[in-house]
């Protein structure tokens, strides 16, 4: 046995681990508001920080230590800040770089655990739509912001005359639509198209539906 390379490799998964636990930390923050309670990049104690968010001083401590262990934030002399490159990838929604939202996708992973260890001791099936509702509401969350910044001004433009089809009226379907995300950002930007999205999970396609009114575009979507 190599012992060098055993130790290698025990580093390697302690340090997944402790990634895995700050991931879980990071699903918290987002839910509770933590982040966006910080995105003015100002130092703030944890107590003041309990005060913003009608959380429990205690554990917020803890939660911001783990930050600050990390690198996620920086702390002096009892205060926690959260850096604006942070924030941008935690805090802001409108960044393109945003990506707390998204990683409930991961919490998913481990809400699945007993569908998994079914479907590897079975047939092997695990349909999309049995997977926990943070997996689709995670994955619209990961992708909107990449859509946002790059769908209409990148993307789009990228394919051989289809902008001057979307200009000019055209009927689109957006395969695999999931929450809508991108089906109402190409709905917005070219009025005179028309545009369906098929999912093969219902329930997302009833999201969808509900974007697409709160984004104004439910008379062409």
């Amino acid at each position: 046995m190599d012992e060098a390379r055993l130790n290698d490799f025990m580093g390697k998964l302690v340090n997944d681990m402790g990634g895995a636990a700050m991931l879980a930390n990071v699903i918290l923050g987002e839910e509770l508001g933590l982040y966006r309670a910080m995105a003015d990049s100002q130092p703030i104690t944890p107590e003041t920080l309990a005060e913003k968010t009608g959380c429990n001083t205690r554990l917020l401590r803890e939660w911001l230590s783990a930050h600050a262990a990390s690198g996620y934030m920086e702390h002096r002399d009892g205060q926690f800040r959260l850096p604006e490159e942070q924030a941008l990838a935690l805090a802001i929604e409108d960044s393109p770089v945003y990506i707390a939202g998204g990683i409930g996708v991961v919490a998913s992973f481990f809400h699945d655990k007993d569908k998994l260890v079914n479907a590897m001791r079975g047939d092997g099936a695990l349909p999309w739509g049995d997977h926990h509702p943070c997996m689709f509401s995670g994955t619209e969350r990961f992708f909107r912001p990449g859509y946002k910044a790059h769908l209409i001004a990148e993307w789009l433009p990228a394919l051989d005359g289809v902008v001057a089809k979307l200009e000019a009226g055209a009927k689109v379907a957006d395969i695999g639509c999931g929450h809508g995300a991108s089906t109402v950002i190409m709905a917005q930007a070219y009025a005179d198209s028309r545009f369906v999205g098929f999912d093969y999970h219902a329930p997302s396609v009833t999201v969808a539906t509900q974007r697409a009114e709160e984004g104004g575009v439910s008379d062409r979507v």
